[in-house]
């Protein structure tokens, strides 16, 4: 029976429509899971219902992250927020783990996993966080613009079996104050924690790149997804 995994939906505010990143399906199609965009809802019952039928959850990307959940005031340079969003991926997000299912977060997905438990983020890089290294690159977003650096003993280093990995970015938001229910699982070359994970869980793991871009050409994209769909 093929595992079925639950994935956030995207939301357009300006058509007030859901809609999804092919990459997003494609990649879990192609190791045999039967991907499920959710409905954008935070009734707990609705919620229930995929909570028992799928396997594990993929947390996309897409708006910037609530800072009201990490107790800071919204800046000017604070993107579009969702708040339905946020309260629906918090109870998906806690359920899950409280369930022990598999959850992976990309980009956004990271960034609300360690801001759900505690952790702060940086509202724009630019202006908090000044750096030389490329973290909002330009098309075609399947290639590498910089790189970081897998720790090891965690299970990101068991799933890619290296220390060292080409990534893509684009993103403008990122972990500031990692949440005390993480642990580092990789680090950019400017400092910046890119990939965590929950040491007492089967697999909850958050990556800042992106491997929905890059998981036809990228074979440690395509290990990635593996893993997420072999733990489910």
């Amino acid at each position: 029976m093929k595992k079925i995994v639950g994935i956030m939906p995207l939301y357009d505010d300006e058509r007030e429509s859901y809609w999804m990143l092919p990459g997003y399906m494609k990649m879990l199609e192609e190791e045999n899971a039967i991907p499920m965009m959710l409905p954008l809802t935070s009734n707990a019952e609705e919620l229930d219902v995929f909570l028992e039928i799928c396997g594990g959850f993929l947390l996309t990307g897409g708006h910037d992250v609530s800072p009201y959940i990490y107790q800071s005031e919204k800046k000017s340079w604070c993107g579009k927020c969702c708040e339905l969003r946020d309260e629906m991926e918090h109870y998906i997000l806690t359920k899950a783990v409280e369930l022990n299912k598999s959850v992976l977060g990309i980009c956004r997905g990271i960034q609300f996993m360690n801001v759900c438990y505690s952790g702060t983020l940086y509202q724009d890089l630019e202006n908090e966080y000044a750096s030389a290294t490329s973290h909002h690159m330009k098309p075609p977003y399947n290639r590498a613009v910089h790189q970081v650096t897998i720790q090891k003993d965690t299970p990101l280093f068991d799933i890619m079996q290296k220390d060292r990995i080409g990534v893509n970015s684009y993103h403008h938001q990122a972990i500031d104050r990692l949440s005390p229910n993480f642990q580092a699982a990789a680090v950019s070359e400017d400092g910046l924690i890119e990939g965590i994970y929950m040491p007492d869980r089967k697999f909850v793991l958050g990556v800042q790149w992106h491997p929905e871009f890059s998981y036809e050409t990228d074979d440690n994209s395509k290990r990635l997804i593996r893993a997420f769909v072999t733990s489910i």
